[in-house]
Parts: structure tokens; sequence; C-alpha cells
């Protein structure tokens, strides 16, 4: 075959209909061959036109192409960290490549990925890393012949067939010779004894934190619950589109819907209220409770919701959340509540033996774009942020925490920004209570965050 037939580009803008009928076959037929994004079925055309569309809106992804006579037969993304998360800035993720089973052992594999690698370099990364099934043999000999470093083995990290199979984890190193022995030469060995000297002490990251005024919903009206309990519930408003037009005339740059009797219910319950408050309000709507399928999901994104939070599904339905932050990139956050650290479902009824932790971490896996973090002890009852668990949290993703439950004062504030100077995972806060009751100011909460 003549390798001038073979160009490799990223997308920068939406594909014709005819590249994208390309690119849908394409993916379609390396699903049935057993590889592709993760599906295990195809998820069907018009799901997978919405996921390439919406990858184009997130600045993190970037989406390459490979054609071969001028047909699109494949493709990969580059994933890279979140802005905030300045640890793994110079780090980049390879994902969801793929060459179609019909035009395999071309090169075309070859030529995405070295176009990739380049795009890689050009961002300035240094490393990147990709991952993949160890029954993809084919995908497995071109990383290792493209000097890709084989570096740890996952054993549970996918369920195929009712069989579990192990996936192996890939880095490359792009900086030049010289960098790449100033950066080998600079990893420090763990307890290598010592803190660092005044002068070699990390910086501070400077991020500036989002303020979430949150908004609950009970019975059409706005109120907020002491520890989770329906039973104790204090009531601020009948007129929940008001309160966010509240919140927008204040600086808000957000807004943050709790459905609480669809939490309970397992279904939206308070429509007329949500609908009315995206309608009132330009801000970007998060909304979560009671939100279990993906009809659900489709309905509200349609609606003109910005973001969608996934709480109990993301514990007894997993499968559905990978399924839906594939659909819709950068749109979907897990939203973990947990009491003492066990993560607690169907509306904080349900405490399960799950760890926050480990619930998080399988979230990241499953694509979702961030983790909005409470603590049940703690909401509603003003007395601070568990900061120690959401900086352990934070420290373990490299998806953005949201924090949340038990911010009472201006200070609780001032702790969460001083945390996030050294643990910059963490993005924002979500706030109730307190300003409804006036004991912070909308206009103090801003400054303080540095709302983004």
């Amino acid at each position: 075959m003549d390798i001038m037939t073979v160009t490799c580009e990223r997308v920068v803008s939406s594909l014709s209909p005819d590249d994208m009928e390309a690119l849908c076959e394409a993916v379609t037929a390396a699903i049935l061959d057993g590889g592709g994004f993760g599906w295990l079925q195809p998820p069907g055309s018009q799901a997978l036109e919405r996921y390439f569309e919406g990858m184009l809106l997130v600045p993190e992804r970037s989406l390459y192409v490979v054609r071969d006579k001028g047909m699109i037969c494949g493709a990969g993304q580059l994933a890279r960290p979140p802005s905030s998360y300045e640890a793994h800035a110079a780090t980049v993720n390879l994902t969801g490549f793929f060459v179609a089973p019909y035009a395999r052992g071309r090169g075309l594999g070859r030529a995405l990925a070295n176009a990739m690698i380049q795009g890689a370099k050009a961002m300035g990364c240094k490393v990147i890393n990709c991952d993949v099934r160890e029954t993809h043999d084919a995908a497995i000999g071109l990383f290792r012949s493209l000097d890709f470093e084989h570096w740890g083995t996952h054993p549970y990290y996918a369920r195929i067939g009712g069989q579990t199979v192990r996936g192996l984890f890939f880095s490359k190193l792009l900086a030049g010779e010289h960098e790449a022995a100033r950066w080998q030469s600079s990893i420090a060995a763990p307890d290598a004894g010592g803190a660092p000297a005044p002068s070699e002490a990390p910086a501070k990251a400077t991020h500036g934190l989002t303020l979430y005024p949150a908004i609950d919903l009970k019975d059409g009206a706005c109120v907020r619950l002491r520890r989770g309990e329906m039973e104790d519930a204090t009531h601020y408003s009948d007129d929940p589109a008001a309160q966010a037009r509240l919140f927008e005339e204040a600086g808000c740059r957000h807004v943050h819907v709790v459905d609480l009797n669809g939490a309970f219910a397992g279904k939206s319950t308070n429509i007329p209220a949500i609908e009315s408050i995206v309608k009132a309000t330009s801000l970007p709507v998060q909304l979560g409770g009671g939100i279990r399928d993906m009809a659900a999901i489709e309905r509200w994104l349609e609606a003109g919701v910005s973001r969608i939070i996934l709480g109990s599904v993301a514990v007894k339905d997993p499968e559905l959340v990978r399924q839906a932050a594939r659909a819709f990139p950068g749109q979907i956050v897990a939203g973990i509540d947990a009491r003492q650290g066990r993560v607690a479902t169907e509306g904080w009824a349900e405490v399960s033996e799950l760890e926050a932790n480990d619930l998080a971490l399988r979230m990241e896996d499953a694509g979702v774009a961030a983790i909005i973090f409470t603590e049940i002890t703690r909401d509603g009852m003003l007395a601070g942020l568990d900061l120690e668990q959401t900086a352990d949290m934070a420290r373990r993703l490299s998806i953005p925490v949201i924090a949340s439950g038990g911010v009472g004062t201006l200070d609780h504030l001032k702790d969460l920004r001083e945390i996030a100077r050294t643990v910059p995972g963490i993005s924002g806060a979500i706030v109730g209570r307190a300003l409804y009751d006036g004991r912070i100011a909308l206009k103090d909460a801003l400054e303080v965050l540095g709302s983004c």
C-alpha cells in the first residue's frame, strides 16, 4: 500500500457529515472486534456523534484521526489534566486509540501514534501515558516498538464476558536526551530524609476556586437539610428562580441545584422548579438528585442544564456513568456523599461498605469531569468542611474535587483556600445554609475563593 495515501490530523472543528459517518462506522467496527473506547457494545450512531461533538468542546481533549485515501479509519485522543492540577502539567494521556479492523496491517496505527506523539510534544508535554487491555496484542506491540515503557499492571482492569482482564500501563518520555537526564536525576527518592530547605519548598498554587451557591429543592421550595435528614429541613424561599437570579446578580458564575425529593424517589420530582431556574438565569446549572438513567440525563441536558451530577447510580450502576461520560464529555460529575468515609446512597438514607476514595478512583476511570465530595455528618451543620478527607481524595485523583458540607463562616472558606494552595486538585466549594442565613456575604465568599 502506498504510504502517501495515509494522512493524520488533529480535529479542530466539527467534522463533515461524511467524515462523522466514517468515524462512527470505524468506531463501531472496532468495538465489535473487541476494543475501542471501553464500550462492550456499540452505543449507536447518535450517541457516538454526540460523543465526538462534545469532545470538541472540552479544552483538555484533542481528537486525532487517521485517513486512508481520504476516509477516516481510526482515531485517538490526547487528554491533558485540568489546568488546576499543576503536578501533572507536563503529562498527557493517550486514550481512545483504535484503527478499524478492516484497515489494519497497513501502517495506520503507527502513523496515528507518531502524529499524536508529535502533537504531545508541540503542547510542551514531557511524558505521554497510555493503558491497554492485555488482550490487545497488536496495540501492545505497537507501543513497545515506539519505545513506550511498560511500568505496571492493573489486575482488575475490565470485566468482559464474565472474565476479568488485566490492563498494562505504558509511558514514554518525550523530553530530549539532555532534558530527560535532568528529569530523571531530579526524581526525589521517597523518604530521603529531612524536610526540604526553604528555598526548595514546593511553590504554592495560585489558582482560583469556584463558588457554587446551592439551591436544594423540596416540594418546589428552597430548603437546607441538616445531616441529610428530610425531616430536619429549614425553609428559605418559595421562588427558586428568583433565588438563582440573586446569585447571578451578586456575581456568581455557577449554581448548584439538588432535587431532594428526586434523590429519595429515584427520579426527578421538582421538575417545574428546576426548569424555572434554568430559564431564569444564564448561569451554568449543575443538577443532581434522582437522575439514574440515560433518558433523564439527556432530558436535562437538552433542557439547558450544564452538568449532571450522578450520585447513587455511581455505586449501583457504574456502567451507566461510564456510558454517560463518553456520550457527554465534560458534562457528567460524580457526587460522592459519605458518612465518616463510607459512601451513602438513596438520598443518604443507605450507607454502604464502599470507601469514598475507592469510588472516586472508579469514577475517574469512568471519565467523569469532576467529583463533588460531601461529608454528610457536617452538611448543614455550619461547623466547617472535612478538609482532611477532601484533600486526601484530591491528592489521589487527576480530576477536580469540589468540597461540600459544613461551610458556616468565611474562615472555613479561607481554610479551604489555604489547603488548595498545596492541593491544587481542589477546585471549588458548595455553600448553602451559610449564605441563606447571612453568616457569609456572597461578595466576601467570592473574594476569598477568587471565583473563576
